[in-house]
C-alpha cells in the first residue's frame, strides 16, 4: 500500500507539482510546489496575449517551443522532477523520524502518525488495526496490574 501511495503521489506531482503532496495531506509542500511551478509558468511561458491569439494546438506547442528558452525549461523541469521525488519520499515515510518527533500517543505502525484511539482503522493510511491480546507476563503474575491501555497492531 505504501509503495502504490508514493508512485500515485509522484505520478501526480509530474503532472502537477503539488498535487502529489497534496495526495498525502502535506499541505505548506503544496502550496509551495504549485506556487513554485505556477511562477515559473508566468514568467518563464508566452505572454496571454499571444497565447489567447493562437488557433490550434499545433500552433501553441511552436509557440511555447519557440518562446520558452534553455533556461526555462531547465527551471520547469526541475522544479517538476523535485516535486515528484519529494512526494515520493515524503510518501515512503523519509526522512526517518521526521513523522515520529511530535507523536505522543500510540502511532500506526505503517505510516508513523499519531493514532485516535477510538478508531480501529489509521485515518492518514486506512491501516486496519487491532488490539494486541495482553501476554502473560512473570511480572503481571508476581502481583502487578497490567492498568496501562492495550497497544494497537497493524492486521496484514
Amino acid at each position: 500500500m505504501t509503495w502504490l501511495r508514493a508512485l500515485a503521489a509522484a505520478g501526480l506531482s509530474v503532472l502537477m507539482p503539488g498535487a502529489g503532496h497534496a495526495l498525502i495531506r502535506d499541505w505548506l509542500r503544496t502550496l509551495v510546489f504549485a506556487g513554485l511551478y505556477l511562477s515559473a509558468i508566468v514568467i518563464f511561458l508566452p505572454s496571454i496575449e499571444q497565447i489567447t491569439a493562437i488557433e490550434s494546438v499545433g500552433e501553441g506547442m511552436e509557440l511555447v517551443g519557440d518562446e520558452i528558452d534553455t533556461m526555462g525549461q531547465f527551471v520547469l523541469s526541475f522544479i517538476v522532477l523535485f516535486a515528484a521525488i519529494d512526494a515520493t519520499f515524503r510518501a515512503m515515510g523519509f526522512p526517518p523520524g521526521s513523522s515520529n518527533e511530535s507523536v505522543d500517543g500510540p502511532s500506526c505502525p505503517e505510516c508513523g502518525k499519531e493514532l485516535d484511539e477510538d478508531l480501529t482503522f489509521c485515518h492518514w493510511c486506512t491501516t486496519r488495526l487491532e488490539p494486541v491480546e495482553p501476554e502473560e507476563e512473570d511480572s503481571n503474575a508476581a502481583g502487578e496490574t497490567g492498568s496501562e491501555a492495550e497497544p494497537v497492531e497493524a492486521k496484514r
